[in-house]
Formats: structure tokens, sequence, C-alpha cells
């Protein structure tokens, strides 16, 4: 028998152990269960090295997002490079495991329909969306199905989503075109904002001096029309704009300095 391996993600235990214990009792399904979006990423590379990948991942839509939080756009904190555990929300989990382990199927669980975050979900790489007090049975189909590569959504949210997709693709189209208004060093300058270094480590990967990132960086936020590293941030993933690769050097020593 082909056994589907799950991995459940959620910080509330009770309801975590809980759905793990109910999936664990069908025969075909074999579960885990991890409480933060850290968590998930250590197991879902622990299982890979092991040869027994997950199959599908089942993750809290307000994973890691406190009640005064929710309703906001998702910000996440990544593991940093000595390991500390940060906070790493359920929409940018969801794209994590996309990139790294695209084999995997995510299934986000939600506790109301919510048309915006749905379509940031499917937008993040999740193949389905589905209450949290949905019946077992429809659950498992929602799993099944996805290994099927079949995208699931609960039809009262279909027409929401559509319409948040439409809107994403518009601004999308807009923000690119900021995006391209930024100098080459300009947009390098950004991407380490993306990757959420300070003025000092930007001034460091690029070789430059601090006061002239600063300026960089009032640049980029005059050009974009933000007020703020977080809008500047958000404007640019939704115009495609990825993190400075952090395990390498932006650019080599006795390259164009400003």
């Amino acid at each position: 028998m082909i056994r589907i391996r799950v991995l459940v993600v959620d910080d509330h235990r009770i309801f975590a152990e809980s759905l793990a214990a109910a999936l664990a009792a069908e025969p075909d399904v074999e579960v885990a269960a991890a409480g933060s979006g850290p968590a998930a990423l250590r197991c879902l590379e622990r299982a890979a090295a092991d040869g027994r990948a997950f199959d599908v991942m089942l993750v809290d839509a307000e994973l890691g997002i406190s009640a005064g939080q929710q309703g906001r756009a998702p910000i996440a904190r990544a593991v940093s490079d000595d390991g500390e555990e940060g906070l790493v929300d359920g929409i940018s989990l969801v794209a994590g495991v996309r990139s790294g382990q695209p084999s995997v199927r995510t299934v986000v669980l939600a506790e109301k329909d919510d048309p915006r975050r749905a379509a940031l979900a499917l937008q993040a790489g999740a193949s389905g969306w589905v209450a949290k007090d949905c019946s077992l049975q429809r659950l498992l189909a929602v799993i099944r199905g996805v290994l099927r590569d079949e995208t699931h959504l609960p039809p009262a949210l279909l027409t929401g989503v559509l319409r948040e997709l439409t809107a994403a693709r518009k601004h999308r189209t807009e923000s690119e075109r900021l995006v391209e208004s930024l100098t080459p060093r300009e947009r390098e300058v950004l991407r380490c904002m993306v990757a959420g270094l300070g003025r000092k480590a930007v001034a460091e990967r690029l070789f430059l001096s601090p006061h002239t990132v600063r300026t960089h960086m009032q640049n980029v936020l005059g050009k974009l029309g933000v007020h703020s590293t977080l809008a500047a941030v958000a404007l640019a993933r939704r115009a495609g704009v990825g993190p400075v690769d952090l395990a390498g050097d932006v650019v080599e020593r006795g390259g164009q300095l400003a």
C-alpha cells in the first residue's frame, strides 16, 4: 500500500495533535506535526534527506500571526544564519516550501473564508484552501486531490479570489514599472532590503559607505513612492523582486562602487 505522508503545521497544539491523530487513523496516511514554520522546514529537510519526503503539508493560515496582526500583510522572519528561530507566517512558509521542495503539495487550513489571504496562498504556491472545521472525509478528498495536481477552493470563495488575483496582477504591473525606474545599483540595494539587511550590512555587502547606502535607500523610497522600508519591500515582492543571495557576494570587489 502506498502511504501518503502528511505534515501538519499549526501552533495551536491541541488542534494539531487532534488533526494528526484523526489522519493517522487512515490506513494509507502517515502523519507528523510541527508547531512553527522553522520547525516545519527542519522537518521537511530531514525527511527529504532520509529519502522519506512528505507528500502534503497542511498549514494554518494564521501561523505565526498574532491576533493584532490578523488582516494585515504577512510579515515573516526566517531562521537566522546562527540557527536562531524566528517567525515564519503561513503564507511565507508556503512560498518557501514551494521554492525549496516543489514536490510537496500545500493545503492551507483556515478558520474563516478570506479571499485576500486565499489569493495570497495560491500565489505563494498553495494547492488548496480548506476550512478548519470541514469534515475529515472532505480534508482527505482534498489531500488526495492535490496529489493529482488539482486545486481546491470552497465555491463561495472563488469569485472573491479571482477578483483578488486580477487586482494583484494590476498591482504587479504597476510595481514592475516603478522598479524598472531604479538604477542597477538601486535595484541591488532594494534586493538587500528585501533580504532584511540593514544599512550597515548593505554597505558591507556592496562595498559602499553607509552614507552612500543611505542615499541609495532614500532614492529607492522616493522612486517607488513609499515612505518606509517595509512598504518598499512589499512593493518589491509584488514586482517579483527576490532577496539578494546571502550565501554569496552581490558584487565583486573592484566593481563599480556607486
